[in-house]
């Protein structure tokens, strides 16, 4: 009998093996993706500290008037581009990208794009 994995084990298991490698710093911090099936969430974080310096969702206020009427890639983009203004705001200008265990396309693509636009190096 042939039993199929749960679709987020299976990315929890990328994850970890991706944190064993990935580590964000005060220097360069980690850029961490959440992806949900109706949200996006992303967090600028400094692993040596446990500290979340930046973070941004499609739930942040100023965020969900921008994303009105728009879908779901356009609304990472916007994400992005957001927690970016705010680690750039802090000082921050380079980060590593933890893509979460996801794959590299879709909202975490656009999600990464933004940020860059906005001026974030990874």
């Amino acid at each position: 009998m042939i039993i199929k994995k749960d679709k987020n084990t299976v990315r929890k298991g990328r994850h970890y093996r991706v944190r064993n490698k990935v580590s964000g710093s005060a220097a360069k911090p980690r850029l961490n993706v959440y992806r949900s099936t109706s949200h996006i969430y992303a967090q600028v974080i400094d692993d040596t500290t446990g500290v979340t310096l930046a973070s941004s969702s499609t739930l942040v206020k100023a965020v969900k008037e921008q994303i009105a009427g728009k879908n779901k890639k356009e609304a990472a983009a916007i994400v992005g581009a957001c927690v970016a203004k705010l680690a750039i705001a802090k000082g921050i200008k380079e980060v590593v990208f933890d893509r979460g265990g996801y794959l590299y396309t879709g909202r975490v693509e656009q999600l990464a794009d933004g940020a860059r636009k906005a001026g974030l190096k990874f």
